[in-house]
């Protein structure tokens, strides 16, 4: 059910990692590539979410053939891969996962699936440790998943492009020089990422800084940028809240002096806008958990581009100025056309 926490216990709770954060030991079935590609041809490489599927992109650039799963749009949490997903699953020499339970239908089909000598890469448990884990509205502590997106904080997602990183030198250390390059390069694009958020959201008025949404992705992120995560309205099993959390949820963004809400594409919600209509606050469904700006191919549809339009729209509505993310590059690090692959 939907917890409501206080902003003290909020900030209790968000870990606050370093720029660099320590990985932390992988899952033992799903450890990272140590052998390299017996075959001349590209590494075959698949990825879960698009942002994920964005990382690995711009790591492996033109030397990989990548392909997502997870068709871009879709409730991640609930996805089920179609049969034919197996076929994929099963010609991988790398499979790329956010882990945390995140994509647990995916993992399963990719055990049964895996071919001999090719390697799951979970990346969240390589990224933080058990006791980073955050437990929130959405992904209450009781039931012992935490909440897995760890990708809207940028220092986190530059720890999965050095995992990734490591697993493509791993396999085909032919081409190591190469995928370290472009991990400069993007740690490079984290850097200024990173500077920009830290330039906006204290432009945002103090008793601003605070976030609902209806399901809640920002909890790693909040911590880090000095925001705090009041509420979500979408309970633990995904459900609809109960009339008594709605009411609760309007009590909250009044007392609080909440200026906007936030729902998202894949979330499309009637009960968000009667919070909203109820309390006062603004409400925007414009954000995105996974689903990229743009078009595949297109410059800003990217893990970078993802970040900077959700940001383009948070800071603003919660009366900060968003400018200083104009100077962030948002196109891929490396030069040409890649295989990657993004279902629709």
């Amino acid at each position: 059910m939907f917890a409501k926490l206080s902003v003290a216990s909020l900030f209790l709770a968000a870990a606050v990692f370093a720029a660099c954060a320590s990985p932390a030991a992988p899952a033992p079935t799903e450890s990272p590539a140590s052998s390299p590609s017996t075959s001349s041809s590209a590494l075959n490489v698949v990825a879960t979410v698009s942002p994920i599927t964005s990382v690995v992109e711009n790591i492996g650039g033109t030397r990989i053939d990548l392909q997502g799963v997870v068709p871009e749009g879709v409730n991640s949490h609930t996805f089920e891969p179609a049969p034919s997903v197996a076929a994929t699953l099963s010609q991988a020499d790398l499979i790329f996962l956010n882990g945390l339970f995140l994509e647990e239908p995916t993992l399963e089909m990719a055990k049964a699936n895996l071919k001999p000598g090719a390697s799951i890469v979970s990346l969240g448990e390589q990224t933080i440790t058990r006791e980073e884990w955050q437990f929130d509205f959405s992904f209450p502590k009781e039931f012992e998943h935490p909440n897995p997106h760890l990708w809207p904080d940028p220092i986190l997602t530059l720890r999965y492009a050095e995992i990734v990183r490591d697993n493509l030198s791993a396999r085909d250390p032919a081409n190591s020089d190469y995928y370290s390059a472009n991990y400069d390069a993007f740690a490079a694009r984290i850097a200024s990422l990173d500077a920009a958020i830290k330039e906006a959201i204290p432009t945002i008025p103090p008793e601003n800084r605070k976030l609902l949404t209806y399901h809640d992705s920002w909890a790693y992120f909040a911590g880090r940028y000095g925001v705090t995560v009041v509420g979500a309205a979408q309970p633990e099993d995904f459900s609809e809240p109960s009339a008594r959390e709605v009411a609760d949820l309007i009590n909250q963004i009044q007392t609080e002096g909440i200026p906007a809400i936030f729902g998202s594409e894949v979330f499309p919600n009637d009960i968000m806008e009667t919070i909203a209509a109820e309390s006062g606050a603004v409400y925007i469904d414009e954000l995105s958990d996974d689903d990229l700006p743009g078009a595949p191919g297109d410059p800003d549809h990217s893990y970078l581009g993802l970040e900077v339009a959700n940001l383009k729209i948070i800071i603003p509505a919660l009366g900060g100025d968003a400018s200083a993310l104009d100077e962030v590059d948002i196109s891929p690090v490396f030069e040409g056309a890649s295989n990657a692959v993004y279902p629709q």
